[in-house]
């Protein structure tokens, strides 16, 4: 079985991820949620191994240095072209490629991968396998704990023997099952309910392998009451997205025991260089500040923040300026 060293392994930045979210987890909002949390994993949106194989793979796969951590989540179901894009993905330095079994979009379905790979495991196992062939870094699975009919008592345990005996040692365990037919993918991340439990129950049937849960964990403090209960890692989606400061903000302090809290207006500060940067390059000021609007989440003048923002960010020739009048409008502490 294939061995990492601890350089080569995110097991302790996975005490607190964000999750992978498409359209959201993009390349700025990875760099935005680095200057709140130091020691946080950071996912991508996920990738397809044929888009990486055969389309723009800079434009798919280029990252910012002050991401790390960061891993790759790929989307596929072929073991020989997940491999090739996981040895494509090697050269970009990824800190950790994830393969997604979670997803209940359609457009994942018809491609026979995301969720309904639940059904699949040995299929799973040999994707998994011809993936860790490939990489210099750790290969973990993100599933849920299954799809449609099936018994999650019966299925979660069989995925995880088959999956952890092809050398996968971590996994992220949305709390969910997925409805492939029936229900939107907003859906299937709220109305099937969540059975935590049976997540804990698996860490006390595997206690070697390292299981992060995720679904419905919305603050800092309910990760750190799963972290006590017992999970390896607690990962955190749109909360982490909408509230940052509330989630990311404190999360090195009391996960990690390092640091202060965070300071919104320090992290605005330290966000004006890159998107300088960003600018500069023919970019436009939008592509950034969308995913900022939360950054003053709950503070006075935070719906000015987000209103001038929203208005002005998309305009041509939007910039520093428009940027610096949505900060003024945030009260500062005295």
């Amino acid at each position: 079985m294939k061995k990492y060293s601890e350089k080569q392994s995110t097991y302790g930045s996975c005490r607190l991820s964000v999750a992978p979210m498409m359209d959201w987890t993009d390349r700025h909002c990875r760099v935005f949620h680095r200057q709140i949390s130091r020691h946080a994993l950071l996912y991508t949106e996920m990738v397809t191994a044929p888009a990486v194989v055969h389309g723009k793979r800079a434009q798919l796969l280029d990252f910012s240095p002050a991401e790390h951590p960061v891993a790759l989540q790929l989307g596929g179901s072929d073991p020989a072209e997940l491999a090739e894009a996981t040895r494509i993905a090697a050269d970009w330095g990824y800190d950790e490629i994830n393969l997604n079994c979670g997803c209940p979009s359609d457009r994942v379905q018809s491609g026979a991968f995301g969720a309904v790979l639940m059904k699949t495991p040995d299929l799973v196992a040999r994707c998994a396998n011809a993936m860790i062939a490939a990489s210099p870094v750790e290969v973990t699975v993100k599933c849920r704990i299954g799809v449609d009919d099936q018994v999650p008592e019966e299925v979660l345990p069989d995925f995880l023997r088959q999956v952890s005996a092809a050398g996968v040692r971590r996994f992220t365990i949305h709390a969910r099952k997925a409805w492939l037919q029936g229900l939107s993918p907003k859906d299937n991340r709220e109305i099937p309910p969540l059975d935590y439990p049976l997540v804990h129950a698996m860490k006390a049937e595997f206690p070697d392998l390292h299981l992060s849960i995720n679904g419905g964990i919305a603050t800092l403090a309910e990760a750190e009451a799963q972290l006590a209960a017992g999970m390896d890692g607690v990962m955190i989606g749109r909360a982490a997205y909408h509230q940052p400061m509330e989630v990311l903000g404190g999360a090195d302090a009391a996960i990690w025991g390092e640091g202060a809290p965070a300071d919104p207006f320090a992290v605005a500060e330290a966000m004006k260089p890159y998107i300088a940067q960003h600018l500069a390059s023919g970019g436009r000021l939008h592509q950034i500040t969308r995913h900022m609007l939360g950054l003053f989440h709950g503070r006075p003048g935070a719906r000015g923040w987000r209103r001038v923002l929203s208005e002005g960010a998309t305009r041509e020739g939007a910039g520093l300026a428009l940027y610096e009048a949505a900060l003024a409008e945030v009260a500062r502490p005295a």
